[in-house]
């Protein structure tokens, strides 16, 4: 498969290693040994049940973390496949991408940050860094999964450079502690399957909250004539199949929108490749620019698509409401386990330090983190509510 690849791609015989030594697998590449304990590990089984926009009990065929995490994973794979990238390492790139995420979507991250400001911050990026260098506990000679360089660089700058850059926000500080002792090279461009993980993120989200929305009656069809590429799209759609149901059109209409997307993505990748001739994954991190991407226009299309759910949407009244509650679940549950850290159970309360600690409000922050939808609702209603019998 190696021989295969293109001269820019990671390639597994070059990686840079792992921070524990371990011998090599005879069956598996290290990327898809990466690959293997991601799937394996508790954060990655917990996907199943953290929304992606909705709260979990709103309805079984809402995206959850979980689903989304493979369609990323679908995608990244194809565009690889195609410009002569490790599949492997892209896969792993886009089923780690999300292991951070708190219970309740971004209203559950924004409560957590909110939170978490007196005691330095929270960050899912940084969450996940710390899920697979040290949270999960599966190993005998090590925490975290012992990931690839290649892997923890692309979970961390999947987005980009995170020191240089002019007006950069602060380094998360789990990042910053991390890398003290592992050199990640935060001020370079990761390679280019990171890159396209990136890219394969934006189109699944985008495109499949359009299906998400259309099911749970948030706008219509036709609400969504106006939006550039996506309107035309639809009606082109409707214009061929006029006999068939809503649900059908929604379908096709979908599948064809993410593959304008992918080819264009293709298409522009190519055209900066040739640009910029990298021979090695380091030209690519040296380039001072991302090499993955749409072209002019299709980010214009993916911007007016953002905007279009953005109002419709992630700001429907609806889903205030969820959001609203998602919050005051996450604040509840952190005010109280820092100040009275022994309703921790038993095998967190051990690691806590004292009440209202930087200390407690880390190890509180990777609890409720760690949590899904309905455990964090679970837990919610054991501490707060009188009636709730105690387990």
């Amino acid at each position: 498969m190696t021989a295969s690849l293109a001269p820019f791609a990671c390639r597994p015989e070059a990686t840079r290693g792992r921070l524990h030594t371990e011998p090599e697998s005879r069956t598996r590449t290290c990327f898809q040994r990466d690959r293997d304990r991601i799937i394996h590990s508790a954060a990655f089984r917990r996907l199943q049940y953290k929304t992606q926009v909705f709260v979990n009990h709103e309805g079984d065929f809402f995206r959850t973390r979980l689903t989304h995490s493979l369609e990323v994973s679908q995608i990244a794979r194809s565009v690889c496949r195609s410009l002569g990238l490790n599949e492997d390492l892209a896969e792993a790139l886009a089923l780690a991408h999300d292991l951070g995420h708190p219970p309740f979507g971004h209203a559950g991250e924004d409560a957590l940050k909110e939170m978490m400001t007196p005691f330095g911050g929270f960050d899912h990026n940084a969450q996940s860094l710390r899920v697979v260098t040290s949270l999960e506990r599966r190993y005998g000679e090590f925490d975290g999964l012992n990931l690839t360089w290649e892997t923890l660089e692309g979970v961390v700058k999947h987005n980009g450079p995170l020191l240089g850059g002019e007006g950069a926000p602060p380094l998360p500080r789990a990042i910053a502690a991390y890398t003290n002792g592992h050199d990640l090279e935060l001020d370079t461009y990761p390679g280019l399957e990171a890159q396209v993980a990136a890219m394969s993120d934006d189109i699944a989200y985008n495109n499949h909250d359009i299906d998400d929305g259309l099911r749970a009656g948030l706008f219509s069809m036709a609400d969504l004539g106006e939006v550039p590429l996506v309107g035309p799209i639809f009606a082109e759609v409707r214009a061929t199949y006029r006999d068939r149901s809503d649900t059908r059109i929604v379908h096709e209409a979908v599948r064809r929108l993410i593959g304008a997307m992918v080819h264009d993505l293709l298409d522009e990748t190519r055209r900066r490749l040739a640009e910029t001739d990298p021979s090695s994954p380091d030209d690519v991190r040296r380039a001072g620019r991302p090499l993955v991407g749409f072209s002019a226009e299709m980010e214009a299309h993916d911007g007016a698509l953002r905007t279009f759910l953005f109002d419709n949407m992630y700001r429907h009244y609806k889903l205030n409401r969820m959001a609203s509650k998602a919050r005051r679940v996450v604040k509840d549950l952190f005010a109280l386990l820092v100040a009275e850290p022994e309703c921790l159970p038993t095998e967190w309360r051990r690691q806590a330090a004292g009440a209202d600690t930087e200390a407690t409000a880390q190890l509180v922050a990777d609890y409720i983190a760690g949590m899904t939808d309905r455990y964090a609702l679970d837990e919610h209603m054991q501490l707060f509510d009188e009636r709730a019998r105690t387990s």
